[in-house]
């Protein structure tokens, strides 16, 4: 996708109602738009954060003046959850407690507070409990098709599973050979079930994969929903969508490599 289509579509996403109803006006597929509504909600809700945090005391005597914890939130232009989680952490509850009351609404002896942390959970699609179940499945997604294709050309790796505890940090799939994928030679595979646009993939960069290049040598993002064309990649770090599932592959020797190609950390 060109920047400038992102960006069009990116400033859309408001609200999660904007989802469907882009949706529905261009015809771009749901989970696509409810993917990138997402990172935009993260991003925006990180940056405001500290600010809404400083007004907790205004916010909570609204609340105890008879404003409902989704009108205040509306009103910040902030996650309902997030919201009310700081709302009842200037009240004196603790996170354990205020979690308890998201997932156990039942246990709540307030008719208001559980009216409203109902409505609250009902209207956050990111952070409730049914939100964090959506990005789990889809980031599971994600994996298991990688895997598909993997084992669709016999393709010989280890999972993030099987390497757990044997480095500081591994991709979702380690390959036990090199792998030429379309012009690049890569020796691990990582899945994001989100879109690639340049500050989603410098984060991920940052956070993971400049760390597998060190450890182990050139690699490969897949992006399941898209990526902004033409994004420059650092060195040993490559780029693709869920076209992969239509290329082929050739398995390559160690011996096919230059010695700096390859960082083999296995035996440590």
């Amino acid at each position: 996708m060109k920047f400038n289509d992102f960006k069009a579509i990116y400033d859309r996403l408001d609200t999660y109602d904007d989802v469907k109803a882009l949706s529905k006006e261009t015809g771009l597929d749901e989970e696509l738009l409810n993917v990138i509504y997402t990172q935009r909600t993260v991003r925006e809700a990180t940056k405001k954060y500290h600010v809404v945090k400083r007004n907790a005391p205004r916010m909570l005597r609204e609340w105890k003046a008879g404003t409902s914890l989704l009108e205040i939130a509306r009103k910040w232009r902030f996650p309902p959850i997030l919201t009310a989680l700081i709302l009842f952490q200037e009240d004196g509850f603790s996170k354990k407690e205020f979690w308890k009351y998201v997932r156990e609404p039942e246990c709540i002896a307030n008719p208001r507070t559980k009216k409203e942390i109902i409505e609250i959970t009902e209207a956050d699609s990111i952070y409730s409990p049914w939100g964090n179940e959506i990005q789990y499945k889809r980031g599971a997604w994600g994996e298991e098709k990688l895997h598909e294709w993997l084992d669709s050309h016999n393709i010989s790796y280890r999972t993030e599973k099987d390497l757990r505890g044997k480095f500081a940090k591994t991709p979702d799939c380690l390959l036990d050979e090199p792998l030429k994928i379309n012009g690049w030679t890569i020796n691990w595979i990582e899945s994001k079930a989100s879109f690639g646009d340049r500050t989603e993939f410098n984060k991920n960069v940052r956070g993971q994969l400049s760390q597998y290049y060190d450890m182990f040598g050139h690699g490969l993002v897949v992006y399941w929903f898209g990526h902004v064309e033409d994004m420059e990649c650092p060195q040993g770090i490559e780029i693709i969508d869920a076209g992969l599932c239509g290329l082929n592959c050739e398995r390559q020797t160690v011996e096919d490599f230059c010695p700096e190609e390859i960082v083999d950390n296995r035996q440590i």
